[in-house]
């Protein structure tokens, strides 16, 4: 009995193994971008995937049939959207999304989630999905402009007499 439990345990390691070594950089690209930090510095990026893979190995042998990459980065993004990842100032090109906005942008344009995937892994309604990544589009391609700031700011009016 332990010897077809340690056999079943070895096959286990040695299939998810293979699905780290060709999903792990993909995910980790999807969740640098989510986090919006940079790729050579995303310690909050890493600790995403790697609560989503534990979580994808935790249930491995369950469903048999189910894409475990699907499953991966179902809980990527539902570990993403119930954290709180503000707590720093995100910087490029997706800094000025909110975090759901990021959200659906990643999993529509860079994942290739249709809307009515994206929705339901989100949970949301097709049309909000849809507003969601317009808008983040917009913001992506158009940003506002930044503002200028002016002389004689606070400081320099508490000076004058």
């Amino acid at each position: 009995m332990r010897d077809r439990r340690g056999v079943r345990d070895a096959r286990r390691a040695q299939e998810f193994g293979g699905f780290v070594a060709g999903a792990a950089g993909r995910l980790l690209h999807t969740a640098t971008l989510l986090t919006a930090e940079a790729p050579d510095a995303n310690p909050r990026a890493r600790r995403l995937l790697t609560r989503a893979l534990a979580h994808t190995y935790a249930h491995w042998d369950h469903p048999r049939g189910e894409d475990p990459y699907d499953r991966a980065r179902g809980h990527l993004a539902t570990h993403y959207a119930h954290e709180v990842w503000h707590r720093s100032r995100p910087q490029g090109p997706l800094a000025a999304l909110s975090p759901r906005e990021r959200l659906v942008l990643v999993l529509r344009l860079y994942e290739g989630l249709a809307d009515e995937q994206t929705a339901a892994l989100l949970g949301l309604p097709t049309d909000r999905v849809r507003a969601l990544c317009d808008r983040a589009t917009a913001l992506v391609l158009h940003p506002p402009p930044r503002p200028v700031p002016r002389a004689g700011g606070p400081l320099l009016r508490r000076l004058q007499p």
